[in-house]
This record gives C-alpha cells, structure tokens and sequence, in this order.
C-alpha cells in the first residue's frame, strides 16, 4: 500500500502487530487529504507508528489530521505512535501540544520497543 505524489509520499509496512508508515515530503493544504486517506485505509493493528524523519514540513491541517487518527486509533483500543520526526516537525509537535499528546519515539527508543514483545491485555470484571 502506498500513496505518491510530488510532495507527498507514504508507503506503509504491515506486520502481525504493528503497522509501520513511512511518511516523507510535505503535508499542506494540498497533501493532506492523501496523508488522511492512507492513514484511514491502513490496515487495523494494536500498534500504528508514523515514522516522520522524512517530514519537511507540517502544517495545520496535518496537526489536526494527526489527532484526529490519534483519537480514531485510540477509540479502537490501539496506540499511534510518531517515530523520529524531522527537527521541523518536532518543533511544530512542541508548539502545537501533540507532544503531550500523542507517544513520540527517538530512532533508539523505536528500535528498543520494537524488539519488545506486545502483550495482550484483557480487563477482569469481579462479580461484587
């Protein structure tokens, strides 16, 4: 799966658990709406990571796409995850609040949670 155009470019990786989405170029005005629509037809998985160290440039209607699938995924039981952002991308992650947000992975701390199994959790209601 894998949406291309001049200034955008996301190619997705699905794995049992994790669904890894390279995301490169700019996302404006004008790419937003193919950034939205491969993060919603990206297959569903405990784990969503954006890898973002391409990103050049996040505008407005990025932030607000972001949290939008943070809370989409989220309402589904899962976790989105921005891995590596750019320095320009950080930054709009800081002025913007989603670092408070939404779990934000360094390339080391990425490689780490990878490595780490995923454990299922179930919740235990007690009869009272």
């Amino acid at each position: 799966m894998e949406e291309h155009s001049d200034r955008l470019d996301v190619q997705v990786s699905v794995g049992d658990q994790v669904v890894l989405m390279r995301v490169a170029g700019e996302i404006d005005i004008a790419t937003v709406a193919a950034f939205r629509s491969a993060l919603w037809s990206a297959p569903a998985r405990r784990v969503v990571h954006l890898e973002l160290s391409g990103l050049r440039l996040l505008s407005a209607a990025g932030v607000r796409t972001l949290l939008a699938a943070h809370l989409r995924v989220r309402a589904c039981g899962g976790e989105l995850v921005l891995v590596d952002p750019s320095p320009v991308v950080a930054r709009v992650l800081r002025v913007s609040g989603l670092h408070r947000v939404m779990a934000i992975l360094e390339p080391a701390a990425a490689i780490e949670a990878a490595r780490r199994p995923v454990v299922a959790t179930t919740d235990l209601q007690l009869a009272a």
